[in-house]
């Protein structure tokens, strides 16, 4: 193994291991309480899963979608 492929790896691990805890219901309570949307936070994971395997076209839908529903939200509290 590649020491490339040994990082990818590791970061496919680390993103796994955050969506695992953004679907845990503790955690989904604890950013709830914080104002925080747990499937904006999904979809911003997704996005930059997308962007580290350079899937840029697949990390701006993501990304984008969740900055533009975050935006939208920030606005509307204002």
């Amino acid at each position: 193994m590649t020491e490339s492929s040994r990082v990818m790896r590791e970061l496919d691990e680390v993103l796994d291991d955050l969506e695992a805890l953004l679907k845990n219901n503790d955690a989904g309570e604890e950013l709830a309480a914080r104002g925080v949307n747990v499937a904006l936070a999904l979809t911003a994971a997704a996005g930059l899963r997308a962007y580290l395997k350079g899937d840029k076209v697949a990390a701006l839908d993501d990304l984008g979608t969740a900055v533009e529903e975050i935006a939208t939200r920030v606005r509307i509290r204002e």
